[in-house]
């Protein structure tokens, strides 16, 4: 039936492996962010997604410091926005998002940069203070968040770890940005989808609806099926106990050719690359 599983990871350029479902906690108020991820643990994602400028980076690190798992089965990635006014500045800004995740003790799997509109001089900053994180144990992995091919090739300049083990792009059917997906993947930055659910705009969507319903399934299952057939590592989010169970049952059924050319064929819209702006990261 499916070669995938809620256990299925992929291997990443640094060596480590990423779980291929992960969780979203962005907009998540702070009050029910550690009871989300708690659920969403409980329920099976291994994978969490936070970021410093959603600050909810403390309430995720609760959730992780659950008894109930080891820290080494849950994979846990945040972000950096901007970096600090000098390269010491900018290394405390990525330790401070460790600390308040892992502790003093502590460590991150895996540390984007947020998107690339800070500037060249700003990645390059922020991509070499990573770099020494990482040479320190701090951050297993490193990699980068809405940057296209060109921003992407200008780190090869300076980058003492390249490529960057991931990036991370709005993508589901109505957004597939396929010409930096294929870049991706031919150069083995794996690919993460953010708002896999297209903010709930298309849950009337037709076609959507029709898939769902030759499978039984809801049409944000189908969506985030689609995601994982297509190789790219969904970020769905929800705080509804309900939701979150429900975004995990995705092994049970397959999305068959016809129905992927049938979402492959949706009409193109621009993508929401400025993360920090987007209200609705499902």
């Amino acid at each position: 039936m499916s070669r995938f599983s809620i256990t299925t990871t992929s291997k990443l350029s640094s060596g480590k492996s990423i779980p291929t479902l992960g969780f979203g906690v962005w907009d998540s108020p702070n009050h029910i962010t550690t009871q989300s991820c708690l659920e969403a643990l409980k329920v099976g994602y291994r994978h969490i997604d936070t970021a410093q400028v959603y600050g909810n980076e403390v309430e995720v690190g609760k959730a992780v410091k659950s008894p109930d798992l080891a820290r080494e089965d849950i994979f846990v990635t945040s972000k950096i926005l901007s970096p600090g006014s000098d390269a010491a500045a900018t290394r405390k800004k990525c330790i401070e998002s460790v600390d308040k995740i892992g502790g003093a003790d502590g460590y991150l799997d895996l540390m984007l940069i947020h998107n690339s509109a800070s500037g060249a001089s700003a990645v390059k900053m922020m991509w070499q203070a990573m770099e020494q994180s990482q040479e320190e144990g701090k951050i297993k992995s490193i990699g980068v968040s809405n940057f296209g091919i060109g921003h992407i090739d200008q780190m090869k300049e300076y980058s003492k770890v390249w490529p960057p083990a991931v990036n991370q792009l709005e993508l589901h059917p109505w957004c597939q940005q396929r010409e930096v997906v294929d870049y991706c993947h031919k150069n083995n930055i794996v690919v993460e989808a953010y708002c896999p659910l297209v903010r709930n705009q298309k849950a009337d969507d037709p076609t959507l609806k029709s898939i769902g319903e030759k499978h039984q399934k809801s049409t944000q299952q189908v969506l985030l099926r689609y995601c994982l057939q297509k190789n790219w590592v969904p970020l769905p989010k929800s705080d509804n106990k309900k939701r979150i169970a429900q975004n995990a049952d995705l092994f049970d059924f397959e999305l068959d050719q016809q129905d992927m050319e049938k979402l492959d064929g949706q009409k193109q819209e621009p993508a929401l690359v400025v993360a920090v702006d987007n209200k609705s990261r499902q």
